[in-house]
């Protein structure tokens, strides 16, 4: 069951319910990253020996005398109480978009302002205005988001007729303040939309972005991946999440089977997965769509843009084919034209290339709403999902998804090790950016540059701040932007080391899927020269981490580098009344010790049997693990076990010579932590 607290009506039913192609930098564990990322020390003598092999993962803090108790919540000040805001501030959208009495009867209420109130869908009572005493059918007082902030209600099973839908705030007086909107349920399924002729666009434009139209998108796309707070689910492909009515609010809008009987796969990697949900929202709603032509950058060289050029839906298909439906040409179009122009370097445009399909937002909550993307310097992208807001018990969090080669779609949390950022000119421009809109002029569609942008009534945002921030500068202000208030230095600890975690249990899911292929693979599969190694398709790409094991070894950096993290922003941290720095400093470190010992992972070794790590073994790794990326390896090698021990006695396959030679020559890549340049 998809994680939500829609109400449901009491007289229906009760439930609720691509090849990757042009992204090469988009490899399975995303990209890289420079020496400059380091924060701790890479090259401190590793233990010899496993220690506490049998202990699992730590469930609770270690105990400090100099912290006191390390759950006590740190003091936020209570929220403001809910005003009552003008029904201009909502926007009600009802899908299918014909609604039918075949389909659930959904509806979102979406606004700017934290509203507090109730959503409810009622029968209407004929040549009356919806009333807050009407006697509801569903109803829903649970606000998401924030912002947008939103409400979703649904009735599974309509019957034909028209309803009111409403939201009512509880800051109101009685008959005040509700936002409504009068819905028709046919009897009938709407006739599904036809496909494009052969000289006709690829779909018709009927709306046009605005503000209340990209609070539906943001708001689509966090009810699309949520989760339970903790976790941290993946999907093999993204149609596989498209196709669940129960998280897809728009499923089967168009009454066309697009999401169920004629679904198209989708298999978009990283930077294809915001273009596909961008172009599937727009197909949804019958919206403008635009894709720039642009190149990766190299040999020094900043990616760019074509200046005027422009791929529209308003073109015909490439390819005619009579016997196609408005889906399938839709789905030929994600699969073609889209995965083969987007690609890495469309999203790290410099911050001034305004041909870009994308333009630089400030480094506020504002702005880093859900469909926001994040660029990283090397080539990797993830999507803003959600945000959760920082609480007496926890930091704030910002959560993402992203799109590997082999089509799985994941979400994660935003921390320093997923969310690289650097700022080499010729890198291009990371961080966090929109869609520009797409919007008609003079009777042609063109994208809203910079300028158009900060004048348009709903938008404004665009900014260029985050160009003049160098690596430590971005880390301080995403940390100053996600937790305003000052952090308890243990408990943000032990958030850093349970990302840290995390990552490591990713890449053991990432080994094991090597471990089986190298069971089966009647080949060695061929390793890229050079840079390429990150770069590239086929078993190698598939099967292969470097990237992952890059971020990973930055991520060793940031958990060792935390306890000197605090003592360089004592002003950030809720410090301990009575110490120094570095007596704060000092005793974090132990604790961190500590929680490395007690937590582990476990993988699959050659022979099936299970062996447990601790993490503090696999950080005593790390020189091992910049040399553990090749999947012609066994198992045993790529998790650094050392010679001659029990660990690596069920080993069975080693890299060719000549592969390992090369590797050795990569090596430094790792140990500096920093990306080789494009060729």
């Amino acid at each position: 069951m998809r994680y939500s607290r829609i109400v449901r009506s009491a007289w229906v039913a009760a439930t609720f319910a691509l090849a990757c192609a042009s992204c090469t930098a988009c490899t399975r564990e995303g990209e890289n990253a420079p020496a400059s990322h380091a924060t701790g020390d890479a090259s401190s003598s590793p233990a010899d020996r496993l220690a506490n092999r049998d202990a699992g993962s730590a469930t609770s803090a270690e105990p400090s005398t100099l912290f006191g108790a390390p759950t006590a919540p740190i003091d936020l000040p209570p929220d403001a109480p809910p005003k009552c805001e003008d029904t201009k501030d909502v926007f009600l959208f009802v899908t299918p978009g014909t609604a039918w009495t075949g389909a659930p009867l959904r509806v979102m209420a979406v606004s700017e302002k934290p509203i507090a109130g109730e959503l409810r869908i009622t029968a209407a009572a004929k040549g009356r205005a919806a009333s807050a005493d009407a006697a509801p059918l569903v109803t829903s007082d649970v606000r998401h988001g924030g912002p947008p902030y939103f409400f979703v209600a649904e009735i599974e099973a309509p019957r034909a007729g028209t309803y009111d839908a409403a939201l009512t705030q509880t800051a109101c007086d009685a008959g005040k303040g509700i936002a409504s909107k009068k819905v028709t349920v046919a009897a009938f399924k709407p006739t599904a939309p036809n496909a494009p002729a052969e000289t006709e666009g690829l779909w018709p434009i009927h709306r046009t972005w605005n503000r209340n139209l990209e609070n539906v998108y943001s708001a689509w796309i966090e009810e699309l991946f949520d989760a339970p707070d903790g976790e941290m689910p993946s999907w093999p492909a993204l149609h596989e999440v498209l196709r669940d009515k129960k998280r897809n609010f728009l499923f089967d809008h168009l009454a066309a089977g697009e999401d169920s009987v004629n679904a198209p796969i989708v298999r978009p990697d990283c930077a294809d997965l915001p273009y596909f949900l961008r172009a599937y929202f727009a197909f949804k709603l019958r919206l403008p769509f635009g894709l720039s032509e642009c190149n990766r950058g190299g040999g020094g060289v900043a990616p760019s843009c074509k200046a005027g050029v422009m791929i529209t839906n308003e073109e015909p298909p490439p390819k005619f084919d009579e016997k196609a439906t408005a889906v399938k040409v839709f789905g030929t179009f994600l699969k073609g034209t889209l995965a083969d122009k987007a690609h890495s370097g469309s999203a790290r445009q410099p911050f001034d290339e305004e041909n870009s399909d994308y333009y630089p937002v400030p480094l506020t909550l504002e702005s880093m709403r859900p469909g926001t993307i994040f660029a990283d310097p090397y080539g990797h992208v993830l999507m803003i999902s959600k945000r959760l807001p920082q609480t007496p018990e926890r930091s704030g969090v910002l959560l993402a998804v992203d799109g590997q080669p082999d089509g799985t779609v994941a979400r994660k949390r935003y921390w320093r090790g997923n969310f690289l950022y650097a700022t080499q000119r010729e890198l291009g421009g990371p961080g966090f950016k929109r869609f520009r809109p797409v919007m008609r002029r003079s009777g042609k569609l063109v994208r809203l540059d910079d300028d158009a942008i900060r004048k348009h009534p709903d938008y404004g945002d665009v900014s260029r701040d985050a160009a003049k921030l160098d690596l430590e500068g971005f880390y301080d202000k995403m940390e100053d932007v996600l937790s305003p208030r000052p952090l308890d230095p243990q408990r943000a600890m032990m958030e850093t080391i349970s990302a840290l975690e995390e990552q490591v249990r990713t890449r053991v899911k990432s080994v094991e899927n090597g471990r089986k292929w190298l069971d089966s693979a009647k080949t060695t599969a061929s390793m890229p020269d050079g840079p390429e190694i990150f770069e590239t398709s086929g078993a190698w790409e598939d099967f292969s981490t470097p990237s992952r094991d890059l971020r990973i070894l930055i991520a060793v950096d940031v958990v060792r580098g935390f306890p000197a993290r605090v003592a360089r922003r004592p002003e950030r941290f809720a410090m301990p009344g009575g110490h120094t720095a570095e007596e704060v400093k000092v005793e974090l470190e132990r604790i961190l010790r500590h929680e490395l010992e007690t937590r582990s992972v476990e993988y699959t070794r050659t022979d099936g049997t299970p062996f447990k790590l601790p993490l503090a073994e696999v950080l005593a790794r790390h020189a091992a693990l910049e040399m553990a990326y090749n999947p012609n390896d066994c198992v045993e090698s790529r998790w650094g076990a050392p010679a001659g021990s029990e660990e690596l006695a069920t080993c069975r396959a080693h890299a060719p010579a000549e592969q390992r030679a090369r590797m050795e020559t990569y090596r430094a890549w790792f140990h500096e932590r920093r990306r080789p340049p494009r060729k």
